[in-house]
């Protein structure tokens, strides 16, 4: 079958040479290298690779999973083999989530630049493909793998294989109806049309017909009356319900006839509940809506922890790409662990493990890069310094010569602040986060006294000053319990605790410092420290009463533990929960990094007390409806036969009281059309701190249930009304097109409450 989006793909010369195929030299590491032939098949939207010409291929990546292209210069590994390779005839293929990169080495500097660019074209075609054309990607990708003698048609035989591939289970008798019914030119095969017909049969909305029956007075379609009923029914749409009508209409009704008299079909309104404007995410919290001009500290931060790892927190690789990735994600505080290193120049890695070795100007220079391609508001470097006073001095010289204009070396203004200055004014700013030998007051004082005094005379003194204080630190660094950076919603009692009970600046992002040397802090680094200086912390009332605006402090684990009873280790590399909860948040204001906290966080006198909750908080009652599931993927995809039984479980993190989780029956055998029908009721205290993650999971009743999908969101984002749900996989990458779809249902007041 020829591509569904024939005649729409890009079209030049280098995708079709991509599409005769060329020898290649796949690289793993610096020992392997292997010659491969690669080749893009006829539909433009996969690449299959084979040992030989002709060999036996398999399918390699589809376009769809490409991030971008990079050229051989930009690939750590490209670069340690210079010497064997032009850097030119080398390109890197970058993938969404964590999957890991994909070098090679063409055999000629044009057929690495006819990869480049095609590849390029089409990934850009992807990235901009509206609802359709994804859709039709899709079944394009299925028939591919349906089709096993790839003949271009699909035999029933083949259409039954494809059924289990697609988590579908159905009878025998009932397949071959709908096969025969598609296959209108009676050949006994399906191609093209046909097997979109075939799809669309299979595909029926039963709960979505009946939905729009509910509102339809002749069953074919809505009018516009019709339809700002059900907006404001059912989706909560409020007075402009009237004007957005008319714009869904316009968006989604797929016949021109249609859009003039201004009515909804069946197939428009399907297309409008599963579009954006019809997501569980409102979409008017996509874009950065917040006011980004409050002080530093009343925002929650995207923060990493160990940046630098790309795999194994013991015997992992150090790479930039851990960096790159974690600010592609839109992270805006980035962790350095430096030591010194040989010939001068200090190191990045994991002390005290088998973590390999990176160096820190490479890390600077890479920060330089990416560190505002996602967000433009300022990232923060968080330095862990174990260096001696001469590395330190290097370090010193590497940030300033490197970032240049990008660091932030001294206030704002010049002047001495009050308090800590926005992410607007920051815009495009590197800020250090470290130790400091001196107040911020003492450092602008000096500025005063003389602009080209580098404190000559007065080391000695700051030497003696500071080493006590450095002496009295060492204890706490045996401790070995592993660091961890908290993420501030993963855990309402977390954030609350620490950002309410903590002193006025309240920092958003409680990142840690673990001091192992005595060395005394080189003022040349020093004084790169501006609004982030860490400090030792005892308790609360210490640091609300001793400790300074743009002064923060961090705990080690088991410190945490003793202050909130829970942590969690927020580590971009390691996919889970916690990344869900993280990602979740920080997906609304434009995914730039920064989200402001409610009010009541913000006032330093908010009497709030997260395990004791009281007015004037409003409480509600949520109401989820489970209704049905659509295209489900396979937990492993290597068992064909293999069918899930698929169930929902909706978990709610917040404050203590509102932290619970609460889930569906399994359907049996179903991943492709599953139907639950299954509401349920969650009572919220503090819902403005509430995050919700949806999960679906296959049933397993030997042993713990497997993952399917999950999205995660804050309440503060949801819809209500009847919406779907697009499921992320583990590593936050899209699972297009399965989704749930649901009913969100919001009552003020408990139920207790609602129901007197």
């Amino acid at each position: 079958m020829a591509s569904l989006l024939q005649g729409r793909l890009p079209s030049s010369q280098e995708v079709l040479l991509m599409q005769k195929g060329m020898m290649m030299r796949k690289v793993r590491t610096k020992n392997w290298k292997r010659l491969r032939y690669f080749k893009l098949q006829e539909d433009g939207m996969t690449v299959w690779h084979a040992r030989q010409v002709g060999g036996r291929a398999k399918a390699t990546f589809s376009i769809s999973d490409v991030e971008t292209v990079r050229k051989g210069h930009e690939s750590e590994l490209l670069r340690s083999l210079e010497e064997e390779f032009n850097l030119e005839q080398g390109f890197t293929i970058v993938f969404h989530g964590r999957r890991p990169n994909l070098d090679l080495v063409a055999n000629s500097v044009e057929e690495a630049q006819i990869w480049i660019k095609g590849l390029q074209l089409l990934v850009d075609f992807v990235t901009n493909m509206d609802q359709k054309e994804r859709l039709d990607q899709w079944l394009s990708d299925w028939f591919q793998r349906g089709d096993k003698n790839q003949d271009g048609r699909m035999s029933f035989h083949e259409v039954q294989r494809l059924l289990l591939l697609m988590n579908v289970e159905m009878e025998e008798e009932h397949a071959f109806q709908l096969f025969q019914a598609a296959d209108t030119s009676q050949s006994d095969t399906l191609e093209g049309e046909e097997f979109i017909e075939f799809y669309k049969a299979l595909t029926k909305r039963i709960e979505v017909q009946e939905l729009f029956g509910n509102f339809s007075a002749d069953g074919q379609k809505l009018t516009l009356l019709e339809f700002v009923d059900f907006l404001q029914e059912e989706q909560k749409e409020g007075e402009h319900a009237s004007d957005l009508a008319l714009a869904l209409i316009d968006r989604y009704e797929p016949s021109e006839s249609g859009k003039l008299r201004h009515v909804l079909s069946m197939d428009g309104f399907l297309s409008y509940l599963y579009s954006k404007d019809g997501d569980i995410f409102n979409p008017s919290c996509l874009p950065v809506y917040q006011d980004m001009t409050q002080p530093l500290n009343h925002y929650y931060i995207n923060t990493s922890h160990n940046t630098y790892l790309v795999g194994d927190q013991l015997c992992g690789r150090s790479s930039v790409e851990g960096y790159i990735r974690a600010l592609k994600r839109g992270c805006r505080c980035v962790e350095v662990d430096v030591w010194d290193g040989p010939n001068g120049e200090p190191v990045v890695y994991h002390g005290h493990t088998l973590t390999s070795r990176i160096l820190f100007k490479e890390v600077v220079a890479t920060l330089k890069k990416y560190a505002f391609q996602t967000s433009d508001y300022p990232v923060i470097l968080s330095l862990e310094n174990h260096c001696t006073w001469e590395q330190q001095g290097i370090i010193a010289q590497h940030l300033t010569e490197i970032l240049g204009e990008q660091l932030l070396s001294t206030t704002l203004d010049g002047h001495l602040p009050t308090q800590l200055p926005s992410p607007e004014e920051l815009r495009k700013k590197i800020l250090v986060k470290g130790k400091k030998l001196q107040t911020l007051e003492e450092d602008l004082e000096e500025e005063e006294e003389t602009e080209s005094e580098v404190e000559g005379e007065e080391e000695p003194e700051l030497e003696s000053q500071f080493e006590s204080e450095i002496q009295e630190l060492s204890p706490r660094s045996k401790d070995k319990n592993e660091k961890v950076v908290m993420c501030p919603l993963l855990c309402s009692s977390i954030c609350c605790q620490i950002l309410v009970q903590a002193p006025l600046p309240k920092p958003g992002f409680p990142l840690f410092f673990k001091q192992k040397s005595k060395a005394i802090l080189c003022p040349s680094l020093s004084a790169l420290v501006v609004y982030t200086k860490t400090v030792s912390f005892y308790n609360f009332t210490h640091s609300r009463e001793h400790y300074r605006f743009y002064e923060l402090s961090s705990f080690s684990e088991t410190k945490a533990k003793n202050l909130i009873k829970e942590t969690v280790a927020m580590n971009v590399q390691t996919a889970g929960l916690e990344m869900d909860i993280c990602d979740g948040l920080f997906r609304q204001n434009g995914g730039c990094g920064y989200v402001l906290k409610p009010d009541f966080l913000r006032d330093s006198q908010s009497s709030f007390q997260p395990e004791r909750p009281i007015s004037p908080f409003k409480a509600c009652t949520l109401l989820i409806q489970v209704i049905s599931g659509q295209q489900l993927p396979k937990v492993d995809s290597t068992k064909e036969a293999a069918i899930v039984d698929p169930l929902v479980r909706v978990e709610i993190f917040g404050v203590r009281p509102d932290t619970a989780r609460l889930e569906t029956s399994y359907v049996e055998n179903n991943g492709f059309n599953p139907y639950w029908g299954q509401t349920l009721c969650f009572q919220l205290l503090v819902p403005e701190l509430a995050m919700l993650r949806f999960l679906v999971l296959d049933y397993n009743w030997r042993s713990r249930n497997d993952f399917i999908g999950q999205y995660t969101l804050p309440w503060t984002c949801m819809q209500q009304g009847y919406r779907h749900i697009h499921l992320l996989s583990k590593d936050g990458t899209s699972l297009h097109p399965a989704s749930l779809f649901v009913h969100i249902c919001m009552q003020e007041g408990l139920r207790e409450e609602v129901e007197s």
